[in-house]
């Protein structure tokens, strides 16, 4: 036997709310999304770890956390005003319990590319891992101010 849902009693017009709409619409486009993008256990993450940008007298001091990275798994560029971090970690796991033996592997990205507010110098940048910080010194340019000549008239 077929059973219908009951209806809902006739309460008068009923207003259109757009906000409704939109968050029911979210809510439709956030279903969507998780059903058809494959989940992160088959694609790793990447995070766009936060950085703290300082100017300090003549040079640029940028910060940011890289939890679980080992300095020889971050490669950092600088290209003009461009500083751009790339780092990588994974890590292996292998557990035996009454003959079954499981092993899984995860790998985590961490990519970041900040527009400096400055112009620097390559020459005698470094950078510094301690504790799972990363901290980059970066010189400032030495611009000449050109030297302007007023005519009297």
């Amino acid at each position: 036997m077929v059973r219908w849902p009951a209806r809902k009693p006739f309460l008068g017009p009923v207003r259109w709310d757009p906000f409704e709409e939109l968050r029911r619409t979210q809510e439709r486009l956030n279903q969507l999304f998780e059903d058809f993008v494959p989940s992160e256990e088959w694609t790793g993450k990447t995070f766009a770890p936060l950085v703290d940008v300082m100017e300090e007298g003549d040079k640029v001091i940028v910060t940011t956390d890289l939890p679980g990275v080992d300095k020889k798994d971050i490669e950092i560029n600088l290209k003009e005003d461009m500083l751009e971090i790339n780092a990588k970690c994974g890590g292996e796991e292998e557990t035996e319990k009454e003959g079954y033996l499981k092993k899984e592997r995860s790998y985590t990205r961490f990519y970041r590319a900040i527009r400096l507010p400055t112009g620097v110098s390559e020459e005698n940048a470094s950078a510094k891992m301690e504790n799972g910080v990363l901290t980059i010194t970066i010189p400032k340019l030495e611009l000449e101010e050109p030297k302007k000549r007023i005519q009297i008239e």
